[in-house]
């Protein structure tokens, strides 16, 4: 599904998956491409967008845990796109990949990255922030599109809820501050790792105050 001129949004197929976000622009990125058997869905959907996949340069990931990760190499085996982690994933890629998916009894999917990602990411006429968000895992990131103020937040924050801080290297307190530091960008579209996007600036502003009065005090 087609958001703007540059965003496109692509659902999650139950379980161990989740909501994969790519960016065409001079560049093309996507995000999160998620759970491996589930792959051929994407694949599909990008091509119903006339989205070619070998006109993709970049995977990259707002965490490292296995519903978002799984199909890194499956998809860049068959896109020829480059793996790209942010430093922090590089740093806690133990703790996120195999700590994790051990914690839920799963095997950990290794994967290689071909190269680190800066503080931002230039893809022509949208620049990219990466934004470090600990509290879902240690490795979280945000990645704030200057242009389309629009933010892909994996699981730091969902609609009237955020993502679990009890898994390993998961911190509530780290959490709250990261939803405290993001609620301060200019967001016009929030693009979470599960569930529903919310398209509406005010409707976005409300969840941040929900999120805070509702979910905070459980963290």
């Amino acid at each position: 599904m087609k958001l703007n001129k540059w965003i496109y949004f692509y659902r999650e197929n139950g379980m161990l998956d989740c909501n994969t976000y790519l960016i065409k622009n001079e560049k093309t990125m996507i995000v999160d491409v998620g759970l491996d058997k589930n792959l051929p869905l994407l694949l599909a959907a990008l091509k119903e967008d006339g989205i070619d996949l070998h006109e993709i340069d970049l995977v990259v990931n707002t965490h490292l845990h296995v519903d978002h990760a799984w199909a890194n190499t499956p998809f860049k085996e068959k896109s020829g796109a480059l793996i790209e982690l942010a430093p922090v994933q590089k740093e806690h890629y133990p703790i996120s990949v195999r700590q994790t998916s051990r914690f839920f009894g799963l095997e950990p999917i290794e994967f290689d990255e071909d190269g680190l990602l800066n503080t931002s990411i230039n893809l022509g006429t949208e620049e990219v922030d990466i934004i470090h968000t600990p509290g879902h895992s240690p490795d979280s990131v945000c990645f704030y599109c200057k242009e389309s103020k629009a933010l892909i937040c994996g699981d730091l924050i969902f609609d009237c809820n955020t993502g679990r801080s009890d898994l390993p290297g998961g911190n509530g307190e780290q959490l709250r501050q990261s939803i405290n530091k993001i609620a301060e960008l200019d967001i016009e579209l929030l693009l979470p790792g599960h569930m529903d996007i919310i398209t509406d600036k005010t409707r976005i502003k409300q969840n941040f105050e929900y999120v805070r009065a509702n979910v905070f005090p459980w963290l």
